[in-house]
């Protein structure tokens, strides 16, 4: 008998299995999400800055002022009336100088001169802020799992950029132009846009836990995500042709709405030879697609809207009525930078408000791949 041991004896002394740790997708490879996301939100402000720098020297018409590309010696400015006079020399052979500003003083290029450097300058700020976050993290094995070529990717896109901003500039260098030519500066500012767009898709996703997203994308609204990337798109092609009516000026050369010039069509839309010309150069025409690329994409926003308001989930639902709220407001702002001739202050807030609703676009999309889940009281699940 005694060598019987009880049953609650053996349950109770029996060795226990240790149970499993939650969290098992995340563990090892979270890295410094939070930090890198931080990092990530200073770059995203630092390019909208950037943006704004380039809307304000090209309404400045101080984009051709540094005829030379110089990216590491660039960065220190004339120091001396010698040099102020040298790149002014500079500026005077240039075509820009001869059609639009001849007779300028040193004074007066010297104002158009610190936009531009200050324009090139904080490219090379942002370039800097990128490589000691990216090599900081990197070297101290902070990035999550699958991270790496995404972060570096943003790098070469920004140098990327550098490069194109050079290419867009010595369009202007030449020839009988006063300004850069429409299409590199579209092609400039779309890829700015790329790169916003990144970023911002990148601050999310780091906001939740990889485990979180996982579980969030068995929910996924792939209607829904569908429409929200054909609406990015679309936005996308009108930002691009936005670049287009900035790039020649065509806002202030019709300034009447709905009409264009007391008709619906604007007058000599195909004058210019060869053809192609028109839908690049031509004020008229340029202006023209952008209206009717406008009006095209609100119906089209109006069908994804009301899509998105029967979303089962509440923050999918507010994010596609913030989407369409700002591109409203947008619209507005696009009719009154026309009828007001494209005054700064407007021109800067109509690109503005494009960051933001290109940003707020980017979140509905988000949201329905990976949506956020509530409780019957509301509460984020």
């Amino acid at each position: 008998m005694t060598g019987k041991r009880s049953i609650f004896e053996e349950v109770g002394t029996a060795q226990r299995q240790p149970a499993p740790k939650a969290g098992g997708i995340d563990a090892g490879r979270r890295g410094a999400r939070r930090g890198i996301r931080i990092w990530l939100m200073i770059l995203f402000a630092l390019v909208v800055v950037m943006i704004s720098v380039g809307g304000l020297t090209r309404l400045t018409d101080s984009g051709l002022s540094i005829t030379e590309w110089k990216p590491v010696t660039g960065a220190l400015p004339p120091m001396s009336e010698a040099v102020w006079q040298e790149e002014f020399d500079k500026y005077r052979a240039i075509p820009q100088y001869e059609i639009m500003n001849k007779g300028m003083s040193l004074d007066e290029f010297k104002v158009i001169y610190w936009w531009e450097w200050g324009h090139r300058q904080l490219g090379r700020f942002i370039g800097l802020v990128w490589a000691l976050g990216f090599f900081g993290f990197l070297v101290t094995f902070q990035i999550p799992k699958g991270w790496a070529g995404r972060l570096l990717g943003l790098g070469a896109l920004g140098g990327a950029q550098g490069a194109i901003g050079w290419w867009m500039v010595s369009s202007g260098l030449s020839g009988e132009m006063i300004a850069v030519a429409s299409y590199r500066l579209a092609t400039h500012l779309g890829l700015a846009f790329v790169i916003l767009g990144l970023i911002a898709w990148y601050v999310m996703a780091l906001g939740r836990e990889e485990r979180e997203l996982m579980q969030a994308r068995r929910g996924r609204e792939a209607k829904l995500f569908s429409l929200s990337t054909g609406l990015m798109h679309f936005a996308f092609l009108q930002i691009l042709l936005g670049a287009l009516v900035a790039g020649i000026d065509a806002g202030r050369s019709y300034t009447d709405w709905p009409l264009m010039a007391g008709g619906i069509l604007p007058p000599d839309m195909l004058d210019l030879a060869p053809w192609w010309r028109n839908f690049f150069e031509n004020p008229g025409t340029v202006q023209f697609i952008h209206r009717i690329i406008g009006y095209l994409l609100l119906a089209f926003a109006v069908v994804v809207w009301l899509r998105g308001r029967r979303s089962a989930h509440e923050v999918t639902r507010g994010a596609f009525t913030a989407m369409f709220a700002v591109l409203l407001l947008q619209i507005v702002l696009g009719i009154m930078t026309v009828l007001y001739i494209a005054p700064w202050h407007l021109a800067i807030a109509h690109q503005f408000v494009a960051v933001v609703l290109w940003v707020l676009i980017l979140r509905a999309r988000f949201l329905s791949q990976y949506p956020r889940a509530t409780s019957l009281r509301g509460a984020r699940a």
